[in-house]
């Protein structure tokens, strides 16, 4: 009977150190690291060149329908029916192929973005996970995810330059514009 109340009384004293137990809990905003970070402006850099290069290309095909328009409707009356039937085919075509591309331009920009993005947000997300193993915290918010409607400052520790120290970016780098107004 004694070490059936031995071992009850074990049970419970580790029960009760474990509700005990306190929890580490810190916050960071995940959008301002990541506009920190030399990464992101690289892969921004070729994410704003691609995005050109697709623009001129549909600037280049709508030059070349504004002038066939311009042509049809210059010409339009001294063609016969058939001649004007087959350039009206021809702008109908060309103008469809324009809508087309800039659709398919709009996806593959906003594909190419995802794609430069990743390594630079896998590389921030490690970090974060690394500095919240390394310090001992039970959990790290992202603060500039809207889902998070409250977080108590005094309770939760802003991780923010634990984070840049991991990544090696200056402690003294500013806070982007956008994010500082938050």
């Amino acid at each position: 009977m004694k070490k059936l109340i031995l071992c009850a009384a074990i049970v419970v004293a580790a029960v009760s150190a474990k509700a005990q137990q306190t929890y580490k809990f810190g916050h960071i905003n995940g959008q301002e690291l990541l506009a920190l970070m030399p990464e992101r402006d690289s892969a921004e850099a070729k994410y704003m060149a691609y995005g050109k290069d697709l623009e001129e290309q549909i600037e280049l095909m709508q030059v070349e329908y504004n002038n066939k328009l311009q042509a049809y409707q210059q010409k339009a009356e001294t063609w016969s029916a058939a001649i004007r039937e087959a350039k009206e085919k021809e702008l109908q075509d060309l103008g469809q192929r324009v809508q087309e591309f800039q659709m398919t331009a709009q996806r593959d920009l906003q594909a190419q973005q995802s794609e430069l993005l990743r390594p630079v947000i896998e590389k921030a997300t490690n970090a974060v996970k690394k500095v919240g193993k390394d310090n001992g915290f039970t959990y790290i918010y992202d603060v500039s995810n809207a889902a998070l409607a409250y977080w108590n400052t005094e309770q939760s520790t802003d991780i923010l330059d634990l984070v840049k120290k991991e990544l090696g970016i200056a402690a003294s780098s500013a806070k982007p514009a956008a994010a500082a107004q938050k």
